[in-house]
């Protein structure tokens, strides 16, 4: 009986064994299979899914269009942003403010960084007040091809500074938007110099979420070409001026090319101007050829597409930082109808849309910003609604 109860108590042992191991295999299986989803989800997709939350909050913006007027004498003197604007801006039912800022502008011209800094660390406390998002950015850069390595070392050092400066505040109400419209270069040049630039402001800030473009002045042909970076807290932008021959038409600082004036919103051959004589052997030619089929409602919506199929492809946020049109020669009416068209094919393509801009050559008052000076059509177009 004893050597029976041996055996039996060995076969027992055994049984309780290969059931520990069995259980010790499936809990290794368990914390393989786990570590395998913590490599590819849990973290990442956490800060996307943030990037992606963010970018909605920035939708209904807005282009303040002050410390970026670099034509102007005396920029600073043409007025900073008064509590009088953040309450027009949040009865119009704007959500965010785009500051651009000409650093190197202001660099040449001598102004003091300490003085600029203090311009900007006001509106970082309006923009807190009145519960407005705020993106910072990098406005009138100089780099190029064949100046990419030192401009970006210059950037680098300015961000550096900035991010020390504003990593204190909230990043869900403050962006950086790193380089405003990198220029017509090589896009491989321009993506080595963005990865640097952010490499580098990562050391020091991990939590704002960086805002970046793709080259030819944030083309959205160039984004949809542009091979996303890793970083995933990152919104992309791109802005929209399509058709350019309407938005831009008689811009003195862009050239022949929109020297036709009296061009309306949409199409309309009963008032069709004719070609300005200037514009001939330009691509404003062409353009004033192109614009019976461009200039209409379903071409703008087939555009943004573009930017919307790229960021499905990727999986990544994106905004429109700038949209809209100059004011001098194009007629009210055509305006309205072309940011209203603009707006409302964002919105049916789930793309935050910021306008441009508040008080500027662009700005959608007829005069000073003021209740009394946004025409009725404007009100319609930016999908202001009265309240009873």
């Amino acid at each position: 009986m004893r050597v029976n109860g041996f055996k039996g108590n060995v076969m027992k042992n055994k049984f309780i064994c290969f059931t520990q191991f069995i259980n010790f295999l499936l809990i290794l299986l368990s914390i393989t299979t786990n570590c395998v989803v913590a490599k590819s989800s849990p973290k990442k997709e956490g800060l996307r899914a943030l990037a992606f939350k963010r970018s909605y909050s920035l939708n209904n913006g807005i282009s303040f269009s002050w410390l970026e007027q670099t034509w102007s004498k005396k920029p600073l003197e043409q007025g900073a942003i008064k509590d009088a604007d953040f309450l027009l801006l949040k009865r119009l039912g704007f959500k965010s403010i785009r500051l651009p800022i000409a650093f190197t502008f202001f660099e040449s011209a001598r102004v003091p960084a300490e003085e600029i800094l203090g311009y900007i660390d006001k509106v970082v406390k309006q923009c807190h007040r009145y519960g407005f998002k705020l993106i910072l950015d990098y406005h009138d850069g100089k780099l190029t091809d064949a100046s990419y390595r030192a401009e970006t070392l210059k950037i680098i050092d300015l961000w550096v500074k900035l991010a020390k400066r504003y990593q204190y505040t909230n990043a869900n109400d403050v962006f950086f938007e790193l380089y405003n419209e990198p220029p017509h270069m090589d896009p491989n040049v321009w993506k080595d110099a963005i990865y640097n630039i952010v490499t580098a402001i990562r050391k020091i800030d991990k939590t704002h979420t960086f805002i970046i473009g793709a080259s030819n002045y944030n083309s959205i042909y160039e984004l949809s070409r542009f091979v996303r970076l890793a970083d995933e807290n990152i919104i992309h932008t791109f802005h929209f001026y399509e058709p350019f021959f309407f938005t831009h038409q008689g811009a003195e600082w862009v050239g022949n090319q929109v020297a036709t004036t009296g061009v309306s919103f949409p199409y309309n051959a009963e008032n069709f101007p004719v070609l300005n004589p200037k514009a001939k052997g330009t691509s404003g030619e062409i353009n004033y050829e192109l614009y019976k089929r461009d200039g209409n409602e379903q071409s703008v919506n087939d555009k943004l597409r573009i930017a919307k199929t790229w960021a499905n492809k990727y999986d990544v946020p994106v905004i429109c930082g700038e949209y809209g049109a100059y004011n001098k020669y194009a007629d009210v009416d055509s305006r309205c109808r072309y940011i209203k068209a603009v707006r409302l094919a964002l919105k049916k393509l789930d793309i935050p849309g910021m306008l441009w801009d508040y008080n500027g050559t662009f700005s959608i008052f007829a005069g000073k910003p003021l209740m009394g000076n946004l025409p009725g059509c404007m009100q319609d177009a930016i999908g202001y609604k009265a309240s009873k």
